[in-house]
């Protein structure tokens, strides 16, 4: 029995997508006030309340009086999951195109907009599943647990960095309750939200390294050091998720007098960039995307013409 149709879904839904620093923020701008939209953050990060700089997240004043949603709604104690900011997000877009406002998703997290987008449940929990591994996890270390994982999902340990423990147990724990490989449990390509569409901002590797150069001095600048330091007083230092955005280990170990201040910029430069080919890796494997040059001079113009095509 198929869904009904939402009276609603005449308006489009769009998702800015690529690399950070590409210009994303920009475009979703431009798109909102050409197509009478709001902003819905899609960057797993800038949910927490106080990162701000290092998540380049966008200042009030800067805003253009455009409303933005999904952001600033966790403390950096809070775990954020993807099948809450599903939720979260679907719920912001339905109260969105009731109002005949179109949503403009931005965030440079691939599995956060493919969960918003896309046709993508989500297994259960089980707590004493997840309780004996999450022990395992610690008597063992996380690289233990990914070559567990990788003889029994090696498609999923391909995917998840042997450091991520709390993936790996994550990963494990679906692989155990269901007993299907956690790969089938991710998004498939198909979209759950009517008339969506997914702008990509296409930028070369050079022209981003440097743009990325830039960004990270300008966050030193804004008073990046100053910020960790306010986060570390809150407890940034045993948040789960929060406390490996990029930049704030780095900072933190600047802080404790590990590194110096051009070493903590430099490697937060460099896991930028590599997030970035990350980031443009996800993206590309989704053929739906319709890629645009980031600096064409008819950006905004060709972007609602593939929406409206």
């Amino acid at each position: 029995m198929s869904a009904a149709v939402s009276p609603h879904d005449e308006i489009p839904v769009v998702a800015v997508v690529g690399a950070t620093a590409a210009g994303k923020t920009g475009l979703s701008l431009d798109l909102a006030e050409r197509l009478g939209g709001e902003i819905v953050n899609t960057d797993a990060m800038q949910v927490y309340r106080g990162m701000d700089i290092g998540t380049a997240k966008l200042p009030p004043d800067q805003r253009r009086d455009t409303p933005h949603h999904l952001l600033d709604v966790l403390d950096i104690d809070e775990i954020a999951t993807v099948a809450d900011f599903q939720r979260l997000a679907r719920n912001t877009i339905a109260d969105l195109r009731a109002r005949e406002v179109v949503p403009v998703l931005v965030g440079g997290s691939a599995l956060y907009t493919r969960a918003v987008l896309d046709r993508f449940e989500f297994p259960g929990t089980d707590a004493d599943v997840r309780r004996g591994l999450e022990e395992a996890l610690e008597a063992d270390g996380s690289g233990a647990m990914h070559a567990r994982l990788r003889e029994l999902d090696p498609q999923a340990a391909q995917g998840i960095h042997p450091s991520n423990g709390r993936r790996v147990v994550r990963a494990l724990e679906v692989v155990m309750i269901t007993g299907e490989p956690y790969s089938a449990s991710l998004p498939r390509l198909a979209y759950a939200v009517e008339n969506a569409h997914q702008i990509g901002v296409d930028i070369d590797r050079d022209t981003l390294d440097v743009r990325i150069g830039q960004r990270v001095e300008q966050m030193f600048d804004d008073g990046f050091v100053d910020e960790v330091s306010r986060l570390l007083d809150h407890g940034l230092a045993d948040a789960v998720t929060a406390s490996r955005a990029i930049g704030y280990p780095d900072v933190t170990a600047y802080l404790a007098g590990e590194l110096t201040l051009e070493q903590a910029k430099e490697r937060t430069k460099t896991a930028t960039r590599r997030f970035a080919r990350k980031q443009d890796g996800w993206f590309r494997k989704d053929p739906r995307i319709t890629w645009l040059p980031w600096d064409a001079p008819d950006l905004v113009d060709r972007a609602v013409d593939a929406i409206r095509g």
